[in-house]
């Protein structure tokens, strides 16, 4: 839905994605006034088009020192796999079980064609390993891969992130791009009465956040996987290279932030 908006409010002046309206059922495409006329939304919204395209320029560079294979984790109604540019690179979707099956019913109805290039993989991240869901769908793990992890980490325990960084950087040439939160307490009053009302909102629905981290935190978990590597980029940075006038107004600080590390 935040992409959805972004086409149409900002006319995707920092990401642009033709499937994003195309994908809502009715019920998502309803709400997207309210979303649009909902000040409060802008922050998030720009954010989450930054990190998309801050992801998929990571992902080209990949792509064009010779990486073939694109894992999406998570991915919910991402739309890459629909929009893939890249002549021979095949998209694995691992995400879900039933989140999947919702995905694959909306592209239906929607008349979306699935692309040659597209292999679903459902896979439980707190119950099955990375590496099993990934052997199923003819994954090849003895040749470099880009990962793409948006909007997952916060929900996951511990151990499945851990688990899950330590496959990426076991792949030699590898590169994973995801987001993390940090703890509500690095947040001044206003905002983190704001985040933990969000936190509060997507607990109602079933999925808690479980894993908030400290920057230096992050920093030590991605040294101890010894990734050849490493970034952490601040939602400030990203509104830096990205956001331009639509960046007029918001308010600085703690936010959320994306990582980009490359295996040895």
């Amino acid at each position: 839905m935040h992409r959805a908006v972004h086409q149409t409010l900002e006319g995707g002046f920092i990401f642009t994605d033709p499937y994003a309206l195309q994908i809502l059922d009715d019920e998502a495409r309803a709400g997207l006034s309210a979303m649009a006329d909902d000040a409060s939304q802008r922050s998030m919204r720009l954010f989450i088009a930054a990190r998309s395209r801050f992801s998929e320029e990571a992902m080209a560079a990949s792509v064009a020192r010779g990486v073939r294979q694109v894992v999406v984790l998570g991915a919910g109604l991402d739309t890459f796999s629909l929009r893939n540019p890249h002549a021979g690179v095949t998209v694995y979707e691992i995400d879900y079980p039933a989140t999947q099956v919702w995905k694959r019913e909306r592209l239906a109805q929607a008349g979306i064609t699935l692309p040659s290039s597209l292999v679903f993989g459902p896979i439980d991240f707190e119950r099955q390993s990375l590496a099993d869901g990934l052997a199923a769908t003819g994954f090849r793990n003895d040749q470099p891969a880009y990962f793409q992890w948006l909007g997952v980490v916060p929900y996951l325990t511990r151990e499945a992130i851990t688990t899950t960084l330590d496959f990426v950087a076991g792949i030699a040439g590898s590169e994973v791009v995801f987001d993390y939160a940090e703890p509500f307490e690095n947040y001044p009053p206003p905002m983190r009465a704001n985040l933990i009302a969000v936190a509060e909102s997507t607990a109602a629905r079933g999925e808690p956040w479980l894993s908030l981290f400290d920057p230096p935190d992050m920093a030590a978990l991605m040294e101890a996987r010894r990734f050849a590597e490493f970034e952490d980029v601040t939602r400030g940075e990203l509104a830096r290279r990205y956001y331009g006038d639509l960046g007029e107004g918001l308010r600085s600080g703690p936010g959320p932030h994306l990582v980009r590390a490359v295996s040895r």
